[in-house]
């Protein structure tokens, strides 16, 4: 058989290789089965006897093995970045790895660049050295299939990305059906709120219910989680809350149900802080229970200083019953102002790095006790910008104030 001929022969081969290979992409195959492709295709076309495929990751800096035929050796599932270094100009590659893993099998390495950046790295042995191997074709051949895995992967990122936008879309949209569309704002009730959320879809919860002409709940909560999941979880929250206020029931049983819808959901994996307050008119008495949240502030013209009310139970959804209840009350009120609000608002932090607090947020308060409810918030987010001073919120920043006359 002369030159011309085994030249011929292989050129015939290569080309049919890089057809199995072509077609398989054009057909949209799956990452496994391209690999499977290019695998048995240098196997059956190419003079390879044994090859070792391993293809970088962006994200993690390291190549990971994604092809291994015929090698006996122990070789690594992945190699860090910072361990390959190559002389291109004496054509020699160097891996820094333990003495437990070796290539000698496999004594021909192909690597794979796109502007300089190493895509992939292609080990191999011949199965006859007479017949040679055309590196340059199979460095081509291994070019045209890790490009092919990264555009699978560049695309599947693109879905996932999508779904996510799309995932958080209608995560805000329930959010925003929880919310009350209005606010009372009358004779005996104004009512204020300033709702900021850290992200598309905040952890935050409020809600205000006029019942009767005489009873009007109010409540303030913050889910544990971000996006879909707590959006869901909130929802199936108020629905539950809506249920258990329409049947009359007193608020410690209203909270008690609360938490084990919570953690029967949840199996404990999630929980809420919150606050459940009810308040009668004709009674003049204001009855709240508090499940571990940040304890909002009672002002009445009676009192020199605002006061916390903290009296209630630990955080929903963490047990299934709750190891202890508390419901506190006050009587007599007939004009006070109630502020309700989120960790988010405290946690603010200045350029030093410093917390804006409960103090300082007691202090704005007792400072400005006459102020009603939409003064009081132009002014008071005035101030917590001021402090601020453009560093971004870690969280959720809820803020709703009632004033009761």
């Amino acid at each position: 058989m002369t030159a011309e001929t085994i030249k011929y022969q292989r050129k015939e081969l290569e080309l049919k290789a890089l057809l199995e290979i072509t077609q398989a992409i054009n057909e949209n195959k799956n990452e496994s089965v391209l690999l499977n492709i290019f695998k048995f295709t240098c196997l059956v076309h190419l003079n390879i006897k044994s090859l070792v495929l391993y293809v970088y990751n962006q994200q993690e800096q390291f190549f990971l093995r994604r092809i291994s035929h015929q090698v006996k050796e122990k070789l690594p599932e992945k190699i860090q970045k910072a361990d390959v270094q190559e002389n291109k100009e004496l054509g020699k590659l160097s891996l820094s790895l333990s003495e437990e893993y070796s290539f000698a099998e496999v004594n021909i390495y192909v690597p794979v660049y796109h502007k300089d950046k190493m895509l992939a790295i292609l080990f191999l042995s011949t199965k006859d050295q007479d017949a040679g191997l055309d590196l340059d074709f199979t460095q081509a051949l291994t070019n045209i299939l890790v490009v092919a895995l990264e555009n699978k992967r560049f695309a599947r990122k693109q879905l996932e990305q999508e779904s996510f936008r799309k995932e958080m879309e209608i995560a805000s949209n329930v959010q925003r059906m929880l919310f009350p569309a209005t606010l009372p704002d009358h004779n005996t009730l104004k009512a204020k709120v300033t709702y900021i959320p850290h992200s598309s879809v905040g952890g935050d919860y409020y809600d205000l219910i006029e019942r009767s002409d005489d009873d009007v709940y109010f409540c303030v909560g913050d889910v544990s989680g971000k996006g879909m999941p707590a959006s869901l979880l909130m929802s199936n929250f108020q629905a539950a809350l809506r249920t258990l206020l329409r049947s009359g029931t007193d608020l410690k049983t209203i909270v008690e149900q609360l938490n084990f819808s919570t953690f029967d959901t949840t199996k404990g994996e999630r929980f809420i802080t919150f606050f459940l307050g009810h308040y009668s008119y004709s009674q003049k008495k204001l009855s709240y229970v508090n499940a571990g949240h940040n304890p909002p502030v009672l002002c009445t013209s009676a009192s020199n200083s605002p006061e916390l009310l903290e009296a209630g139970t630990t955080i929903l959804g963490a047990f299934e019953t709750l190891p202890f209840m508390e419901q506190g009350e006050r009587e007599n009120l007939d004009h006070f102002m109630l502020h309700l609000y989120t960790d988010g608002l405290t946690e603010a932090l200045n350029p030093s790095g410093e917390e804006f607090g409960e103090e300082r947020f007691l202090a704005y308060i007792d400072a400005h006790p006459s102020y009603n409810p939409e003064r009081f918030h132009e002014g008071f987010l005035s101030a917590l910008a001021e402090f601020s001073d453009g560093i971004p919120g870690r969280d959720d920043i809820t803020l709703l104030s009632l004033q009761f006359n």
